[in-house]
């Protein structure tokens, strides 16, 4: 049996092609007269892959001539225009999804055969995002993992896509709802044309894979249990569980939020543990193979939308979550664009002596006070009592609370909740913070209007902890193991299940043509093994995507001790 091993924070898989690193080895099939487009998200440092690209030319005797798609972006506010809705057109939080595409973002790039033909004795070079606009000889994509983005945007340096210097500071809204979406569909269309991937988060010698072996590398990954690349980041009432007991981001002020599965920023690191490995985005595996991933009855539901993400909330010497609720499915669609909603449930992997979590309304709750309390806390700045309104339940380790759209929740100070939702994850509606402050001293956002336009009142009184705070009931059972649903609801089309090993147990399990996630909630950890002959290790804490395509595999205990994990599903 494999050896007990600790939280690993950046799992890597191993492949059958080779990865590659800098710009001499990437470019020796390039000749004179070829034409390369090397496409990108805005957030790439382009002036460092330009250099690197032109040096590695210039050491074989090859001249570049390098066309900047940048110097081609529309105007900023013809693409203001192009991109808007008007729909949340004065919200400084949300946008409804982009459904634009990146040829809107510019006007005047060059022609076809224009950039050929003005560079017979040279390697014309297409970078920037949108380069695959131009008709090419090769593809290259350089890719950069989206935190980056998002830490530019956060951090004040960052711009979004199209938009020049000296036209403000980029916003999040637009990064998220209109950025992302449009970038994610043109790098998945490109994919199966890519003829090599870079990985530029060492933009002077950056990782690759050739467009064969990264296409291999998927098919690959699309048939065997994987781990996507964890990321921690930190938010005002963060706490430091993650920290201490995983090891992770010791210098950061907090690990509040940690993303073990969340599809639109995940990547799946692929090469050698010490490298070289590149990082691909989990989307891009969804992309060009939806039914071994998926499965095909959860492909006919959803697309390529990967639909379930498993993350942390850490409040452990941190404070409260905001009081908040999600989207109900009509409002998902119609206001935001996401054609499901973010039906969400708590897991409780640590609580607290006298911690809590807040969940539904209380039976005499008075809505219209609510509100009007509400938005004193935002104009005002005058605190309430949120328990006048929502009720609290003891955070009881181990305890699932399921948090259907339109339920107001969120967790106490204290605790580290697992998070086993639906994929969208950038809506919460809240109706209180605790009139607390962000780096620049300003109010924390708070959306009364949405939260209001989407609470349900049904979820109140003694329904909640009926529906809401649901009790085991065991599905299957064998020698030393059991299988439960900790969590079902009909308007929910997700259920959590957990099993209990006892050491040495073996379960036989199948995932009968639907994913199945799983993460580690308490024991050393568990080895699976597929019929394919694949074997991975899960430790505590760890999340796992058994691809729809294994079938049958087996889960043996790890360590001396008990073990405990949940299992994910579509139903």
């Amino acid at each position: 049996m494999p050896a007990v091993r600790g939280y690993e924070a950046e799992p890597c898989h191993s492949i059958t092609g080779e990865v590659g690193t800098g710009y001499r080895d990437a470019l020796t099939d390039l000749a004179p007269g070829l034409v390369l487009a090397v496409d990108g998200p805005p957030a790439v440092d382009w002036e460092t892959v330009a250099a690197g690209i032109r040096d590695a030319l210039a050491a074989r005797g090859i001249a570049a001539k390098q066309i900047d798609t940048r110097e081609h972006f529309a105007p900023w506010p013809d693409i203001l225009a192009r991109t808007g809705s008007a729909v949340l057109a004065d919200d400084p939080d949300f946008a409804p999804l982009s459904r634009a595409g990146l040829a809107d973002f510019f006007t005047g790039l060059p022609e076809p055969g224009a950039a050929a033909d003005a560079a017979d004795d040279a390697v014309t070079v297409v970078l920037g995002p949108g380069a695959a606009l131009v008709p090419y000889d090769r593809l290259w994509y350089a890719d950069l993992p989206k935190r980056y983005a998002e830490a530019g945007i956060t951090g004040g340096s960052g711009r979004n896509l199209g938009q020049p210097a000296g036209t403000g500071a980029g916003t999040t809204r637009r990064l998220f709802y209109i950025d992302w979406p449009v970038l994610d569909r043109h790098r998945d269309a490109l994919l199966p044309d890519v003829d090599l991937w870079l990985d530029v988060q060492d933009p002077q010698a950056p990782a690759w894979l050739d467009g064969t072996g990264l296409r291999g590398a998927l098919a690959d990954l699309a048939r065997r249990p994987f781990r996507t690349r964890p990321t921690f980041n930190t938010t005002s009432w963060g706490g430091h569980w993650a920290q201490e007991q995983l090891g992770f981001n010791r210098e950061a002020a907090n690990t509040a939020l940690g993303y073990e599965l969340i599809a639109p920023e995940s990547g799946i690191l692929v090469g050698r543990p010490e490298g070289p490995r590149v990082e691909i985005p989990l989307q891009a595996l969804v992309a060009l193979h939806p039914e071994e991933v998926l499965g095909e009855p959860v492909h006919a539901m959803f697309g390529t939308s990967f639909p379930i993400r498993f993350d942390y909330l850490d409040t452990v010497g941190g404070g409260n979550l905001s009081v908040h609720c999600h989207p109900q499915s009509d409002y998902m669609r119609g206001v935001f664009g996401w054609p499901y909603t973010q039906h969400e449930t708590y897991y409780m992997m640590l609580g607290g002596a006298g911690s809590q979590v807040f969940l539904g309304l209380r039976e005499d709750a008075d809505l219209a006070a609510f509100r009007r309390e509400a938005d004193r806390a935002v104009q005002e700045g005058v605190p309430f009592d949120i328990e006048r309104y929502v009720q609290t339940f003891p955070a009881d380790r181990h305890q699932l609370f399921l948090i259907p759209g339109g339920t107001p929740h969120g967790s106490g100070a204290g605790n580290v909740v697992l998070e086993i939702s639906a994929t969208p994850y950038l809506y919460s509606l809240r109706f209180y913070d605790w009139l607390r402050r962000d780096r620049e001293g300003r109010q924390r956002p708070v959306h009364v209007g949405h939260a209001f336009e989407n609470l349900d009142p049904a979820r109140s009184g003694e329904a909640v902890a009926r529906d809401l705070v649901q009790q085991p009931r065991t599905l299957r059972s064998g020698e030393g193991w059991r299988e439960d649903v900790i969590g079902r609801l009909p308007e929910m089309f997700f259920e959590v299940r957990r099993l209990e090993l006892a050491p040495d147990a073996v379960v036989d399990d199948d995932t009968d043509h639907r994913f199945h996630v799983v993460n580690v909630v308490a024991g050393d950890g568990i080895l699976l093994e597929t019929s394919g002959g694949h074997r991975r290790v899960l430790a505590y804490a760890e999340t796992l995507t058994v691809p729809a395509a294994v079938g049958a595999y087996r889960v043996r205990t790890l360590g001396a001790g008990p073990v405990r994990y949940v299992k994910a599903l579509v139903r």
